[in-house]
């Protein structure tokens, strides 16, 4: 028997056409003489000069994954004219959705690959923002999205993770009187830094919550009026300095603090792809 040659057609990268290719063959002991794939196939032009190479070889089976209708048709009609054995990967479970939702397809190439590309990009954006959460590296300043900047309890960390879910990369920045800022935070845009603040008494009522769940005195320091109303002074020359947006987010939810960094970075052209 000649060797058998597949062509593969697709108007994405061919990876799903080609698995399911390799599985039908594992199902066979037969020489293949190799799998001529062609990718991002989206004008008829293009299909018309693959199959002319079709029509002079013998013994070949075409394997398409293709969205389109048009071009879906043309080789369709290609293949009947020439007597070519065709496989439409994608066109039987299309006409099966669309008639049970009675829905048209999008008819857009590689959806599934910009879904998975979406998908790993969110995931790099929440493994950053871990890892430069809480100051744990200056490094990832400069090479943030976006730095947030703010004393305890002003909802940096959980912000942090709500924007790395819109695929913003953050890092995030504890002040506090003992420790200088990292120098870092004025090598960057002050567009790309964000200041948190929260007033005197929600931060008392807070802290002093947070210790009672720690087990520890609720008179501490920490939560101590004076100690808020110097670390609230502290953080505030620092973002003046920078010239950076400060947001006081006694009275937002986290999602509410997060839209306006959106507007924000928006109006300063910094603004990031959230979806």
């Amino acid at each position: 028997m000649k060797p058998l040659t597949i062509y593969l057609i697709s108007d994405s990268i061919g990876e799903t056409g080609e698995q399911v290719i390799h599985s039908i063959l594992s199902q066979y002991s037969i020489e293949v003489e190799g799998i001529k794939k062609f990718t991002h196939v989206i004008t008829k032009k293009t299909v018309e000069k693959i199959l002319a190479n079709v029509s002079e070889e013998e013994n070949t089976v075409i394997f398409y994954t293709l969205v389109q209708q048009e071009l879906r048709q043309y080789i369709k009609e290609f293949s009947e004219k020439n007597s070519i054995f065709l496989v439409d990967l994608l066109g039987n479970g299309l006409a099966a959705i669309e008639q049970a939702t009675s829905l048209k397809p999008l008819g857009e190439p590689g959806i599934i690959r910009k879904m998975d590309q979406e998908y790993f990009k969110r995931i790099e954006a929440i493994e950053f923002s871990v890892r430069y959460d809480d100051g744990k590296d200056p490094r990832g300043i400069l090479k943030a999205d976006l730095v947030i900047l703010g004393i305890s309890r002003t909802s940096k960390t959980p912000l942090s993770m709500y924007l790395a879910n819109k695929n913003i990369r953050v890092a995030n920045v504890p002040l506090f009187p003992e420790s200088e800022a990292p120098k870092e935070i004025y090598q960057i845009s002050p567009s790309k830094v964000i200041g948190l603040t929260n007033t005197p008494e929600k931060l008392n009522s807070i802290r002093k919550e947070r210790l009672k769940n720690l087990g520890l005195p609720s008179n501490a320091s920490y939560a101590e009026m004076n100690r808020i109303l110097e670390e609230l002074d502290y953080a505030d020359k620092i973002m003046k300095r920078i010239g950076c947006l400060v947001i006081d987010v006694s009275d937002n939810a986290i999602e509410e603090t997060a839209n306006l960094i959106f507007d924000y970075l928006k109006k300063t052209g910094t603004y990031f792809n959230k979806e």
